[in-house]
């Protein structure tokens, strides 16, 4: 019997947890020190009581970079049997979060399959499924309506929520008086922006932010902490509308951390590269040092059908400098529902700026598999590389479409390959390219 309602009550209780116990194995660490970070706040492990297929994960200091998959269906593309194709895709290539933002006819069928199904943390946005869950339009939906959502994702075995709490009177008296060129790029955030300004109330998420705590506890659901006013274009970045906002969502934050509620805070958006180390002090600084979930940042707004590798750039920059959680872009950003395909490269292009930033942070053994690799390319021993290849499928299909007339080389540089020759040499062997067959 559970003496305690979430993974935070434990850890202020001094209470290990099984989940502690399983994040702290998989990142050769103590499990005392989870403990106390989860008691912090620093580190969030988000597990609904509910979901039962959960393989728990840590985000958050000193952890390795996680990162996030969006699926779920749309008016225009609503096959569910294609986005649980998705899911499986995202698990096979390393995924540890899925998050589910169908916002078109009744999705909880297909949250309940993927719950079922999922060893990865699951996510959702109360906010997208609202209008469809309650058959209501915009302003219709009452506040009571929204907490309704809530408890009903929370109830399914949803671990982690994003709540557009921090878009209040406040911040949009800022975001009015600081003229942006994307204005609100957030769907959630354009939504509650719109019911603000239709019915003249507050955000019910802000206005009834307790309720929402009350929620989340009772099933030990991770408030992500939206961020409706972040930038759309690298042009409207660290403005007025973005830090208000963050401000904002440092005070829920502690909040939150008060009602035993874990969080995470999420963060931009589009933004140039000499901006995203001090956004991300400025985060960890503001919110308390609590996780931060970063969709990107996209460095540069003008390349379509590439935005992975854009958003992979920022990423790496942003995990280097704080960020805890990556949210992964495809190639189909801004233009258009992802494929399966989409999903794996957005996914793939995510763990290479994960990988990348944890190497830079010195995450311990996370240069393992690179020197595993080193060795195998030493001994030029082509299994072996693939073995250890994030993605080996891909390696070999390379490495095959133009095979090499000797195994110890490739096609690009044959036997003029310089760790054969300099092996070669080593050895006490004499290289003698005109005289070799």
């Amino acid at each position: 019997m559970r003496t305690y309602k979430t993974q935070m009550e434990a850890a202020k209780k001094g209470i290990l947890t099984p989940e502690m116990e399983l994040v702290a194995k998989k990142e050769y660490t103590e499990p005392e020190k989870i403990r106390e970070l989860v008691a912090l706040g620093q580190i969030a492990i988000p597990a609904n009581v509910r979901h039962t297929s959960l393989s728990a994960e840590g985000i958050g200091k000193g952890l390795r970079t996680k990162i996030n998959v969006n699926l779920g269906v749309s008016g225009d593309c609503n096959n569910y049997d294609s986005e649980m194709e998705k899911v499986k895709t995202a698990l096979k290539y390393g995924a540890e979060a899925i998050m589910d933002l169908s916002n078109y006819g009744k999705t909880n069928t297909f949250r309940r399959q993927l719950i079922e199904l999922s060893p990865a943390m699951i996510g959702t946005v109360p906010m997208y499924d609202a209008i469809g869950y309650l058959e209501k339009d915009l302003l219709e939906i009452t506040a009571e309506d929204f907490l309704k959502v809530v408890r009903a994702h929370a109830e399914e075995g949803v671990d982690f929520m994003t709540i557009h709490a921090g878009i209040n009177r406040r911040t949009v008296e800022a975001f009015k008086r600081d003229k942006r060129k994307m204005n609100i790029v957030s769907r959630g955030g354009s939504l509650l922006f719109a019911w603000m300004e239709m019915t003249g109330n507050e955000n019910p998420f802000y206005e009834h932010y307790d309720e929402v705590l009350e929620i989340l506890r009772e099933y030990d659901v991770t408030i992500s902490l939206g961020d409706a006013l972040r930038p759309g274009c690298i042009d409207d970045s660290t403005d007025a509308g973005q830090i208000s906002e963050l401000i904002e969502l440092g005070n829920l934050t502690k909040r939150a951390w008060e009602k035993d509620v874990q969080v995470m805070v999420e963060g931009p958006g589009h933004m140039a590269m000499n901006e995203i180390a001090a956004n991300m002090q400025l985060e960890k600084r503001i919110c308390h040092e609590a996780p931060f979930y970063v969709l990107g940042p996209l460095v540069t707004d003008i390349f379509p059908g590439y935005d992975h590798i854009t958003s992979a750039i920022g990423g790496a920059i942003a995990a280097a400098n704080g960020a805890d959680f990556l949210c992964y872009v495809t190639p189909a950003e801004h233009l258009r529902l992802p494929d399966a395909n989409d999903v794996k490269e957005g996914i793939i292009a995510s763990r290479i700026a994960a990988h990348a930033a944890d190497i830079a942070k010195g995450v311990p053994h996370a240069r393992d598999l690179d020197n595993k690799m080193a060795d195998a390319r030493h001994k030029v021993d082509w299994e072996e590389m693939f073995q250890v290849a994030a993605d080996p499928e891909k390696a070999r299909a390379y490495f095959e479409s133009t095979p090499p007339s000797d195994r110890h080389t490739c096609s690009m540089c044959g036997k003029m390959c310089a760790v054969r020759t300099t092996n070669m040499i080593l050895d006490g062997q004499k290289v003698e390219f005109c005289t070799e067959k």
